[in-house]
Formats: C-alpha cells, sequence, structure tokens
C-alpha cells in the first residue's frame, strides 16, 4: 500500500467523525439511558459509564462469544492503541499499549491483580487467560497509579467475571475445533478446546459455579517435520510450540442488600514441549545400527490463585470494600535425552526455574460524608511477593537469585460535583517500596456532560514503574554472551495526558444510535531502563536507565448501532520519541504510525444468527536499533529499521438452535494470511548483516467450529 494511499484512510477515517458530529440530530434522555452501562474500574461504586470521570472501553460478553475467542490474546488484537505480540518458541503473548510492553500496564481480575513471572499484574502471558466465565473486560487508558499503584502507567485492563446466572441451574459443555493454517487432524494438529462449567443458585443471595477448560493447541509445523523426525538436518520439530493448558476454576457468590462477598479459587497447568533441531546419530559401529537422539524439554507453569473480594454499606451510608488474595506461580524444566525411534528417555532432569509467590490486600472506604455534591474515597494496598528465576541467575552466576519485595500505600481521591454535569476528582498516593523507599503520585480527572449529547473528560496523573527481576538480577555470560542486570537501576517516573470528547445522537425517533470519540494522548516517561551497549570488544550488555520516553496520539472511534447492526469505524495517529542520552546519532524526533480498524456485526434475529467481521491494520513502523557499532570515540551508533505493514481480518458466524440451547459458531481467524512481515534497512553491524530481516506473527489463515450447549433448569 503507497504512503498516499495510508494517508487517505487516515484522512478518511476522521472525515467519518467529523461528519457525523455535524449532521446526527440530538436525542431525548430516556433514550440515552440505554447507553449507560455500569463499569467498576476506577471507581467508588458500580455505576454507569457515563458519570465516570474515566474514560472506560467496555468488551461485552457478545464479543468475545461472536469472535469465539478462546483467550485474551484472541480478543484484544483488534484494539487501537493496543498490539498483541505472539512468540513461537515461548508460546507467550504479550501486548503492548500506547507502544510501551506489558510491564507498564496492570491486568486485574475483579480488581485483583494477577500473578506474573515478574511480580504482580503485570507482564502477563495473555494465552493464559481464559474467558469461558468472563462477563466483560474494561479497559482504563492512562496513568492509573492512584488508585492501583506503581507500573500502572499506561493504563489497565479489568475483567470482570460471571456472578449469576438467570436459573437455578446452568451447565454448559463447549467443544472447539480449529486449524492451524492448512494443518488440522483429530490429535496431532491444530488446536483442540473442551470445557465444562456447572452454575447453581442455591437461593437469591447464594451462587456458585465450577468449571474447567482444556486447550490444546498440537504446534505449527511449517516447513519442519515435528519430533519423530530424526535426520540432523535442522527440520526436526515445530515453527510455533505445541503445548497444552488447562483451567480449572470454582466460585462462590453471596450477595445480600447491604453485604455483598465473592471467594474464586483458580488453578491453572501449561504444558509447552520443545524439540530440539539438533539430532545426534547415536551409531554403533560394531551392530552397525543407529539410535539417533535429542535433547529435549517441557515447560511446565503452575498457578494457583484465591481471591475475596467483599464489599457492602453500613448503616451509616459509608461504603467501604476490601480484597484478600494469595496466588502462586511456578515454572518447570524437565529436560531430557529422548531417543526418537524407540521413544525412550534417559539423563531426565526436573528443577522449578522460576517462582512468584504474592500476597495482596486493598480496602477501600468512601461516602464518609452525607453529600449529593461530594464524596471521598480513602483507602490501602498491600503487596508481597517473593520470586526466583535460576535460568536469569543461576545457571551463570553460580546460584539462585531470591527477590523479596514490599509495597505499602495510602491513597485518596476526592470528588466534587459542582453540577450534575460537571466534576472533578484530584487524587495522591503514597507509596513506601522495600527497595526503593517512598514515592508520591498524583492525578487529575474530570467530566463535562455538555449539551446535544457531549462529553468531555480529561485526566493527567504522574506514575512511576519499578525494575522487574531480569533488569536488576540477570546474569547470562558464556563464551558468547554478556547480559547482565543492574541492581541499582532507579526506578522510571513520568505523566500521561488524556484528553477524550464524546458525542452520542440518535436518529429522529429510532431506535439508531451514532457515537463519536476523539482522544488525544500524551505519554512522557523518564529514565527508561533499555539493555545497552557497554563495551564493543568483548560485546557486553547491561540494563542501564539512559533515554526518555514520548508519545503523541490521535484517536478516533466511531460506532453506529441500530437493533440488529452494530459498526465500528476508527483510526489511531501516533507519534514516538526516544532519546538516547549517551548516543551520538540517536535522533529524538517523533517517528509516527497509524492504526485502523473496522469491526461490524449484524443479528438476524427472526433466525437467530449473528455475523461478525473484524478487522484491523498496523501502518510501518520506524525505530531505531542499535547497530552494536562505535564511533571512533567509542560512543555506540544506532540505525533507523522499518517494520513493514500488516491487516488482520477474522469473520465469523454464530447461530442458536433449539431456544439457545445449542450455539454453533464457524468462522477464520487470519483471513489475509499472515505469517511473516519485513524488518528493512537494518544495519545491524558486527551483530547482523545489512538488509532485511522478517518477523514473525503467526501461522497463517485458519478456520473454526465452536459448539456451546447450555442445559438450563
Amino acid at each position: 500500500m503507497s504512503l498516499n494511499k495510508n494517508k487517505i484512510l487516515i484522512y478518511f477515517t476522521f472525515f467519518f467523525c467529523s461528519l457525523a458530529f455535524s449532521q446526527v440530530k440530538e436525542k431525548d434522555s430516556s433514550k440515552t439511558e440505554q447507553l449507560n452501562e455500569v463499569v467498576v474500574t476506577g471507581q467508588y461504586n458500580p455505576q454507569s459509564i457515563k458519570k465516570s470521570v474515566h474514560n472506560v472501553i467496555v468488551i461485552k460478553r457478545e464479543q468475545i462469544e461472536n469472535q469465539a475467542a478462546n483467550n485474551l490474546a484472541d480478543l484484544l488484537n483488534f484494539n487501537l492503541n493496543l498490539t498483541v505480540i505472539g512468540n513461537s518458541q515461548t508460546g507467550k503473548s504479550s501486548v503492548e499499549l500506547f507502544g510501551l510492553d506489558g510491564q507498564y500496564f496492570s491486568v486485574l481480575i475483579d480488581n485483583v491483580p494477577v500473578v506474573s513471572d515478574q511480580g504482580l499484574g503485570n507482564n502477563i502471558d495473555l494465552t493464559q487467560i481464559n474467558l469461558d466465565d468472563v462477563e466483560r473486560i474494561e479497559i482504563v487508558e492512562g496513568a492509573m497509579g492512584v488508585e492501583y499503584g506503581a507500573n500502572a502507567f499506561s493504563g489497565v485492563i479489568n475483567i470482570i467475571t460471571k456472578k449469576n446466572i438467570e436459573t437455578d441451574w446452568k451447565i454448559q459443555a463447549i467443544v472447539q475445533e480449529e486449524t492451524a493454517s492448512d494443518e488440522y487432524s483429530w490429535f496431532e494438529e491444530g488446536k483442540h478446546i473442551q470445557g465444562l462449567n456447572i452454575g447453581h443458585n442455591f437461593n437469591e443471595k447464594w451462587f456458585a459455579r465450577v468449571g474447567v477448560n482444556r486447550n490444546q493447541f498440537a504446534g505449527f509445523y511449517n516447513n519442519r517435520e515435528g519430533k519423530d523426525y530424526y535426520i540432523n538436518d535442522g527440520a526436526r520439530g515445530y515453527e510455533w510450540l505445541p503445548k497444552t493448558q488447562i483451567t480449572s476454576s470454582a466460585m462462590v457468590n453471596y450477595n445480600a442488600e447491604n453485604f455483598k462477598l465473592n471467594y474464586r479459587f483458580e488453578y491453572f497447568n501449561e504444558d509447552l514441549r520443545f524439540y530440539n533441531q539438533e539430532v545426534r546419530p547415536n551409531i554403533d559401529i560394531q551392530s552397525q545400527t543407529s539410535n539417533p537422539s535429542a535433547t529435549d524439554r517441557i515447560y511446565k507453569t503452575n498457578r494457583f490463585v484465591n481471591n475475596l473480594n467483599l464489599n457492602g454499606i453500613l448503616k451509616s451510608g459509608m461504603d467501604y470494600s476490601a480484597s484478600f488474595s494469595y496466588q502462586k506461580q511456578k515454572r518447570g524444566l524437565n529436560e531430557f535425552n529422548y531417543y526418537i525411534i524407540t521413544k525412550d528417555k534417559n539423563r531426565e532432569t526436573d528443577e522449578v526455574y522460576q517462582s512468584t509467590e504474592a500476597y495482596f490486600s486493598k480496602g477501600t472506604v468512601s461516602n464518609l460524608i452525607k453529600s449529593k455534591k461530594f464524596n471521598v474515597q480513602m483507602g490501602y494496598e498491600g503487596i508481597h511477593t517473593v520470586g526466583f528465576d535460576t535460568q536469569a541467575t543461576g545457571a551463570y552466576s553460580g546460584g539462585a537469585r531470591t527477590n523479596k519485595l514490599t509495597n505499602l500505600a495510602l491513597f485518596a481521591s476526592p470528588e466534587y460535583n459542582f453540577t450534575d454535569a460537571f466534576s472533578i476528582r484530584p487524587g495522591v498516593r503514597y507509596e513506601y517500596n522495600s527497595k526503593y523507599h517512598s514515592n508520591i503520585t498524583a492525578s487529575l480527572s474530570s467530566r463535562y456532560l455538555m449539551r446535544h449529547g457531549f462529553e468531555l473528560r480529561v485526566n493527567v496523573g504522574s506514575a512511576y514503574r519499578t525494575p522487574n527481576f531480569q533488569e536488576l538480577y540477570l546474569y547470562f555470560v558464556d563464551s558468547n554472551h554478556d547480559v547482565r542486570g543492574n541492581e541499582n537501576l532507579d526506578p522510571e517516573s513520568g505523566y500521561t495526558a488524556f484528553v477524550n470528547l464524546k458525542k452520542t445522537s440518535w436518529f429522529n425517533d429510532s431506535n439508531a444510535s451514532l457515537v463519536n470519540n476523539i482522544k488525544l494522548s500524551y505519554v512522557n516517561l523518564d529514565d527508561k531502563i533499555e539493555n545497552v551497549i557497554i563495551n564493543t570488544l568483548p560485546l557486553q550488555y547491561q540494563y542501564l536507565n539512559i533515554d526518555k520516553y514520548k508519545l503523541i496520539a490521535f484517536t478516533s472511534e466511531n460506532s453506529f448501532k441500530t437493533n440488529n447492526w452494530n459498526f465500528h469505524l476508527g483510526g489511531t495517529f501516533q507519534g514516538r520519541s526516544r532519546t538516547y542520552s549517551k548516543e551520538v546519532n540517536n535522533d529524538d524526533s517523533f517517528l509516527f504510525s497509524y492504526q485502523l480498524n473496522a469491526r461490524t456485526t449484524y443479528h438476524f434475529e427472526k433466525i437467530g444468527m449473528h455475523v461478525s467481521a473484524l478487522f484491523k491494520y498496523q501502518g510501518s513502523i520506524d525505530r531505531y536499533a542499535a547497530t552494536g557499532e562505535t564511533d571512533d570515540l567509542g560512543n555506540n551508533l544506532f540505525a533507523k529499521e522499518t517494520i513493514d505493514g500488516y491487516g488482520w481480518l477474522d469473520a465469523s458466524v454464530k447461530k442458536s438452535f433449539f431456544n439457545k440451547s445449542l450455539i454453533a459458531t464457524i468462522g477464520a481467524r487470519n483471513l489475509l494470511d499472515i505469517t511473516n512481515v519485513d524488518v528493512s534497512n537494518v544495519n545491524s553491524g558486527a551483530i547482523h548483516s545489512t538488509g532485511n530481516q522478517s518477523l514473525l506473527l503467526g501461522y497463517g489463515r485458519s478456520y473454526y467450529l465452536k459448539l456451546v450447549y447450555n442445559l438450563n433448569f
């Protein structure tokens, strides 16, 4: 796609927004209530999205089902300013929000951060978050440090689980079969998913639910030959590694008029299988036979989650809430010598190489003053984590490093409603970190409901991020590598500013509505941590605080809705700047890129069928990368590289049968058949050759069939 055509697409998106603002009529307030979804993220109490001072993006259960999304990676790929990146060899899917990776935002389940390899809430593998029991997902962009603490720099993703059913009993069985490109068989190829969920209302107050989901991805061969291939030509194994995930959960919910309690337990298990390309022939000269073998590995993840949430209202009218959580995640490595023909094993070792144990508690009180205009929330938060990673530290430094970290915080935010239309909420948080001592973050949010359906929200907030385990303690040194962490790193700090203008319009007396949203975003981050070259002969890397990161973005999102049809069109134009203080040729000017997205769903109500399509285009991205070379004074040199643009298209048809007892969804992912995109104009000097490289994004066009059986009684 040429540059001129790209610009035309961008301008068309923004023009559509301005056209909609000017031509659609306002409608009466009674119908506007239809858009007042209840949200909880960043709120004192559950309330309508219209009254929230934050701009909250809501992904409903209906969209999850229309996409047949099994995990969070399947679902988020089509959102603007959000980029999901899969890794074929680790099996993980990470996500960038405003160009910042998963270290800079928090993933929560019912307002409780999720345990990960590096702590609590950050660096979450999105493929490990199952969506069977999810009611909706709420995304808040911008610094949320006052409400959710350190590392909530670019925003939070809050997953809200189901807590009730409409009948006494609900039994749900799920089967999903999916190809990996053109590879599929019952057991050895493709993806195979099974799930069973049972929910029961004991009475008006007590509800319980149990569920289990098994997700087997048999891997993607592409040009490889799988685990039973025994010729030593580099073709053994898989392009994308196979893995099996099992998620089991149990939940108990108590709901009274002035008191609510919810307990959730989850056990997650994952096996990721690595089959080595290097094959040893093991020739026996005397018997003139061979028994080829390879050193294979199985990476095992086990995660336990215990979350308790409670909230209520005292006789005085004061609202209170409290959350308590104990979570533990371990990664183990099973390594062995595998004889490919006889399928025997020997020299087998088992070790737990990574562990994170987290204790979490958070409590708030609000409505301390009986006033319609004024409210204040005060709260505390405490987190204690213990973790180690022998692969990052033990294998080369001679011993595992255990890291203990404690965060204690107090926060407060008053909200004043000058009128029903205008409110303002400042906030401040004091946080003590056992390694980095004290820090204060602040925020200011406001909302103004104007005439003719306009809503204006402004959010400004400071935030910071503490270094993760790898950045602090990594020690990877052998004959070919020298990459080290730095225990003297400082936390990153900065602020974000977001302006959001939204308009809701209706067409005369019909139920057709149009929502236009314009967002201006600014992110400023100081002391960003980067892995940089500190010596060229020999080549050595170390994590250092060296630079500044800035982002400016203009986003337009437009949604048209009728009783049967939803259509969304949006675009974002981003500029990113990185300042490397110790690099002589680094250019700190803004490098611009853009994203476009569109999605549509039509509901054929009479026959119970939904037809959906989702599209996202990521424009080409320019960035500066270290070349591994230095000038005459020993300063590191940088060169600009370009990642080519690409589009991603999914489509599906969902049909219900037998009064919605049976729901079938058939669809396709990655219809444009994207596997790799080019990274061009790379000049990597001593490390790589000049020319084009390739970035692996996916495993091509895939098809799926999902069947859901619901038994309600």
